[in-house]
């Protein structure tokens, strides 16, 4: 966060207004200029006084003030709150055990990730086979003094002779590619700027695919709009300006492009799409005949219809999940023997969601879901059905990656009360055996975890995970609420020592599987998107009122936190029930629903939002749109809204427009604040002092206006 020379000043004189609020008295916030911009949008005057503070916080003095006098004020309130040491302490202390990530083999090395405990960023080891001494390739914590650059993405070549990596600064979309010679741990000349949203997909060991954008005009490469993504190759010991275009689409810039390359190495599979949505078109270049053809792409699907997850390849069989006559997902495999393509269903759509499949060895492994939770099944070649892998109760696997010929594969098992787990698959006898396991500071069996379902508005069926000590079921405790529901994605069991220290602490945590997630399939997706948006905000509510009714915590005890799409979603569900929820944490919030679309990534988004410049999408925008709709004259929960300087995802503007109308409303006396951090952007790479230091500020704040006390 900004600590500006005048912090202390402002705690003196913050400290004063901070009890006062807690005593029934308004904070005193910094002032913020309102603008008179006004605009008729489709017949109405929509005002946007705040329209400056969207201007970037790096090259603006002006809005570099305000976040500055906000986090004075905001560092002074959280000063004194008595909670925030002792959750400073738990979280620092839950976090310190080793972790490992899923490992990957190239040729006969293992690859895989780890953390000491505290560590700012996980390290890259590298063993030559599975039981080598492990050897340090690539080590984040030396590239920045504040442990705020990050390794991103890694992929080592077919043979481990190379390892192509992205590096990630201050918490930014953007990337930096580069390329490790593995032999020697030295770090080649190669280096590609501008790529975003990109997949490194190599082609034998003489280079990969990779996507990029044009460079963007300079002091707007953290908010102008991203077009014209391109796939290019580059060739290992060659400058950027040397790769060669694969793929492109200049008629349409909008459309993005991802590539993949099967094992074996037959067939790069590009795929293209226009928003988030798994809407995609499929081709394939056949890299055995790139000599002949280039980068010739031959097209298998066509219209952005549908999902085609491209699987891997066998011989001229390829496999994909795909929801195309299948909502909740199958598997089909399409034969480029003959010159039409010839697809078949492998493994038909059933209740459960089908995820994702991997071919490894000579089976199939398919990853469902069932009511949010990991089903992993092994299937024959032909999609018979072999063996169900035994998973320890509820909770989350990922991972299952291989190769066709690969004797095993490595999956990761987590859940509230266990941090991932990585475990060897055995593909011959089915057996799984531990590769790595943290040892605990605390005692998994001291927590209960439920699934619970509760009633929406309309009479939906909505499942919500419920967990919390053993000790306390039955009593009403302080209860934190935590939902999502957008983009198809599926909120699953998941380990976190920051909802530990909560759940240490005495509080309860909830989890919400909402419409607009992927929990369902397609049809959940689409019940809470664009025109159904409110179901998302209505299955929330429903959720808190559940949570009250069933004596899971007092009215007056819950308190709501979600971010990026979630922090719309506490952002809209305040609006909507101030009276319901004590406190609030908006994460990286989209809070400006009439302007999204204008900045970085927003576009993408109109998939499950609508289009701001569509009358029809624009009325069901401006009616929930957390920036236009707070409530002035009503009592709002404590508010604390959570961002960041370097988000260039959803950018900072939105929470900092929406923070500045708030504590511009009359809406009550609690206090409605703004934590901006500094060189950190969306979540991904945040190193670790920064996760704890966060942690603490947003469940002292929580703790503070739900009633929980904290062990002495």
């Amino acid at each position: 966060m900004f600590r500006p020379a005048t912090f202390f000043a402002a705690i003196a004189i913050v400290s004063g207004s901070a009890a006062a609020a807690q005593e029934g008295k308004p904070l005193i916030y910094p002032e913020t200029v309102k603008g008179d911009v006004v605009e008729i949008q489709f017949g109405e005057a929509v005002a946007d006084p705040y329209r400056w503070l969207e201007n970037d916080v790096r090259t603006d003095p002006k809005v570099a003030d305000w976040v500055q006098r906000q986090n004075a004020v905001t560092d002074g309130y959280l000063a004194t709150l008595p909670q925030r040491g002792w959750f400073a302490q738990r979280i620092k202390a839950l976090m310190d055990y080793e972790r490992f990530g899923l490992p990957q083999k190239a040729g006969a090395r293992y690859f895989y990730t780890r953390n000491s405990g505290l560590q700012n960023q996980a390290q890259l080891f590298v063993r030559e086979g599975l039981s080598g001494t492990p050897r340090l390739l690539l080590d984040p914590n030396a590239w920045a003094k504040d442990g705020a650059t990050a390794l991103d993405e890694w992929v080592p070549s077919d043979k481990g002779r190379y390892l192509a990596y992205t590096v990630q600064d201050g918490g930014s979309d953007w990337r930096t590619i580069k390329v490790l010679d593995v032999a020697t741990g030295k770090v080649m000349s190669d280096e590609i700027h501008w790529a975003k949203f990109t997949g490194l997909a190599w082609v034998g060991e003489e280079g990969f695919l990779y996507s990029r954008f044009p460079k963007p005009e300079k002091g707007a490469e953290f908010q102008s709009r991203n077009f014209n993504q391109a796939l290019y190759f580059h060739r290992i010991g060659t400058s950027q300006d040397k790769d060669e275009l694969v793929f492109s689409t200049p008629a349409q810039p909008e459309v993005g492009h991802f590539a993949g390359v099967t094992n074996g190495g037959r067939y790069a599979v590009i795929t293209s799409s226009k928003g988030t949505d798994a809407r995609w078109e499929v081709r394939v270049i056949d890299l055995a005949q790139r000599n002949k053809k280039g980068w010739a792409a031959r097209t298998l699907v066509t219209g952005f219809d549908n999902k085609w997850l491209p699987v891997d390849a066998i011989g001229r069989k390829l496999w994909f999940v795909t929801d195309k006559d299948a909502p909740r997902g199958k598997l089909v495999a399409v034969d480029l023997t003959g010159k039409s393509p010839v697809w078949a269903d492998v493994v038909p759509q059933r209740a459960e969601t089908l995820e994702q499949a991997s071919i490894v060895g000579n089976k199939l492994i398919l990853s469902y879901l069932k009511d949010a939770s990991t089903r992993a099944e092994i299937y024959d070649l032909s999609g018979k059905r072999t063996k169900e892998l035994t998973l320890n109760g509820i909770g989350t696997a990922s991972g299952f990656i291989g190769k066709p010929g690969d004797p095993e594969t490595f999956y990761s098992f987590t859940s509230f009360n266990q941090p991932a787990s990585i475990r060897r698959l055995d593909l011959a006898t089915g057996e799984s055996s531990v590769f790595a396991t943290p040892k605990l500071t605390f005692r998994p069996e001291d927590y209960a975890i439920e699934q619970r379902f509760f009633t929406s508005k309309d009479g939906t069926r909505v499942p919500l995970f419920l967990v919390r000590k053993k000790a306390l079921v039955g009593k009403a405790v302080p209860t934190l609420l935590y939902g999502y529901g957008g983009f198809d994605i599926s909120l699953t069991p998941g380990f976190s020592a920051t909802r530990m220290a909560w759940l240490e602490a005495g509080g309860a945590y909830a989890m919400a599987n909402l419409r607009g997630g992927g929990e369902y399939g397609k049809a959940w997706h689409d019940a809470g998107r664009r025109a159904n948006k409110q179901n998302v905000f209505d299955d929330f509510i429903a959720a808190g009122e559940y949570l009250i009714g069933e004596g899971v915590t007092a009215k007056g005890g819950l308190t709501i936190q979600g971010g990026s799409n979630g922090g719309l979603l506490v952002g809209a569900v305040v609006n909507q029930r101030p009276d319901l929820f004590a406190a609030a944490n908006a994460a990286v919030g989209v809070m400006d629903m009439l302007r999204f679309d204008r900045f970085t990534a927003g576009r993408y988004w109109t998939d499950d939002y609508g289009f701001p410049g569509k009358e029809a999408d624009w009325k069901v925008l401006r009616a929930y749109s957390p920036y236009h709709n707070i409530r002035s004259g009503v009592d709002y929960p404590a508010v604390l809204v959570t961002t960041a300087d370097t988000d260039d995802r959803v950018v900072p503007g939105h929470s900092f427009k929406y923070t500045a109308a708030l504590q511009a409303a009359k809406a009550g006396v609690k206090p409605h604040l703004i934590r901006i951090e500094t060189r950190a952007g969306h979540g991904a790479g945040k190193p670790t002092d920064k996760v704890v230091a966060e942690g603490a500020d947003v469940l002292s704040f929580l703790a503070q206006w739900s009633g929980l006390t904290v062990p002495k």
